[in-house]
């Protein structure tokens, strides 16, 4: 007997709640119908077999439509079946068919079969098999979902359960919950379509999730090829044991080759639906490819991060460790490139690239690290934090803020009413840009605090006529440029006489 035991992957970020649920309302729906399933199946199974073998041995009867769809799909499935039951010099299959055999009085032979045509149709009124379990030839809306949650047995349930567990539980985590349960159920009705597709005058009941358990082996194989799943052969007739582990790009496409010959050779004699679980693992392994190839997934998966780790401190913190290794440097800017790509909110992040920058004496990319640093610090409203990174691209060599950052910096200034060192600033920004626009603002705000916090008229003159002088457009300052003039001498008329 051969077994997986598990594989190398069972982790995961969140609780599998969707895996746990399904396995927790299957083996519940199991508890509450095992008995009943048990008790009906062969009843009905009985009766349909008398049906045939009565008809098969006097085809004269008359039968109502149900008898002689069963009569037609028993025939198909297993051809010269009726001219075996025609056979008086056969074996009796039951002790029904021996006294069926005495009787030749064609009135009785007709009432049973109306008797056994009559008991066919109230077991299928009344019979969970036939109201809940997939039957190909009359499947119904509700029977392709409630079929797949019914069990024929502990074996059967404890296979599939334990099938589901190993692979739902890192599908879950890697496509979401909702993602995943969606494409386990789709898969199951697929599963069973196909079924349907490959026997479709069958009247035997399909029963159990193995075909949307087939479905997330698919997908596994196609999402996780290189897993190794380890595995466990037990040879009683030696006792012995043996564990080994293969990869889920060797060990699922012979599962899937093994299902194709057993349904190609032996169809359903065999009482397993081996093309359904053909169909749903081809379903799953469509349904994987587009998911992963669409970027479903990796939204998905950048979702489930920002509810599990915020922060991301997890993978920064394999990136730090990429950082701190001399060979591996580049690496990690690869990593953090692609990070802040996906998460330019990250300080963190924003803080270790400056810092892999400056071990790599790269000055330009330091300071348009730097750069980046001030101008997010700037947008939380950090002004210290700006300011520093500010310090460190000027002492860094690294150039000149753009000037719109810069401008927004000396606001921040003034803010902190820090006004003689946001004066310089202000005046810094216009010998940097001359023929900026930025510049003349700067001039403007520049002479506003020279006015009105630190009280020097004369000052604040020169700089509002030099916003007058400039080539830079600046008809829409005029007015402002005036208004300060008359205000600048105002002041300075006004102001107390020096002494020397």
């Amino acid at each position: 007997m051969l077994l997986p035991v598990g594989h190398e992957n069972m982790e995961s970020r969140r609780w599998p709640v969707i895996t746990i649920g399904l396995i927790v309302v299957n083996v519940i729906v199991f508890l509450a119908t095992n008995s009943t399933l048990n008790r009906e199946s062969p009843e009905l199974r009985e009766t349909r077999v008398h049906i045939f073998m009565l008809a098969a041995m006097h085809p004269e009867l008359e039968k109502p439509p149900a008898a002689r769809q069963i009569v037609d799909a028993i025939e198909k499935q297993h051809h010269g079946a009726t001219k075996a039951a025609s056979d008086f010099n056969r074996a009796p299959e039951d002790v029904w068919d021996a006294r069926m055999r005495l009787i030749e009085d064609p009135a009785q032979l007709q009432a049973e079969m109306d008797r056994l045509c009559a008991r066919y149709d109230d077991l299928r009124s009344n019979s969970m098999l036939e109201r809940y379990a997939f039957v190909p030839a009359h499947p119904t809306a509700m029977s392709y979902i409630t079929a797949n949650f019914l069990h024929g047995g502990w074996l059967h349930i404890i296979g599939n359960m334990w099938f589901l567990w190993l692979a739902g539980v890192v599908l879950e985590d890697a496509w979401g919950r909702w993602m995943y349960l969606a494409v386990y159920m789709v898969a199951g009705v697929f599963a069973l379509q196909v079924h349907a597709w490959c026997n479709p005058e069958s009247y035997t009941p399909l029963v159990g999730a193995s075909g949307a358990v087939a479905g997330l082996m698919g997908a596994f194989l196609v999402r996780f090829p290189k897993v190794r799943i380890r595995m466990l052969w037990a040879w009683f007739f030696f006792f012995r044991i043996v564990r080994f582990s293969v990869e889920a790009l060797w060990l699922l496409p012979a599962w899937l080759l093994m299902e194709i010959f057993y349904g190609t050779v032996f169809g359903s004699a065999s009482g397993v639906a081996h093309m359904a679980h053909v169909g749903g693992f081809l379903f799953g392994m469509a349904a994987a490819a587009g998911i992963k190839y669409s970027g479903i997934e990796s939204k998905i998966n950048q979702k489930i991060e920002d509810q599990v780790d915020p922060t991301h401190e997890a993978e920064l913190d394999g990136i730090h460790d990429l950082a701190f290794n001399a060979e591996r440097m580049d690496d990690a800017l690869v990593e953090l490139e692609r990070f802040i790509a996906a998460y330019p909110g990250s300080e963190r992040a924003l803080t270790l690239q400056q810092e892999i920058f400056w071990r790599k004496s790269d000055l330009k990319a330091y300071a348009a690290a730097s750069q980046k640093l001030c101008e997010f610090h700037l947008a939380q409203g950090e002004i210290d934090r700006a300011l520093k990174d500010y310090e460190d691209l000027v002492n860094g060599g690294g150039g000149l803020l753009p000037a719109k950052t810069w401008f927004k910096l000396c606001q921040s200034l003034e803010a902190k009413q820090e006004f003689e060192r946001a004066l310089g600033e202000y005046l810094e920004i216009s010998y940097a840009y001359p023929q900026d626009r930025q510049s003349l603002l700067a001039l403007m705000a520049g002479a506003r605090v020279a006015m009105g916090k630190l009280k020097r008229p004369q000052q604040a003159m020169m700089m509002y006529q030099a916003v007058a002088d400039s080539t830079v457009p600046h008809l829409d300052l005029d007015a402002a440029i005036q208004m300060g003039f008359r205000d600048a001498r105002k002041a300075m008329e006004t102001a107390p006489a020096q002494v020397s």
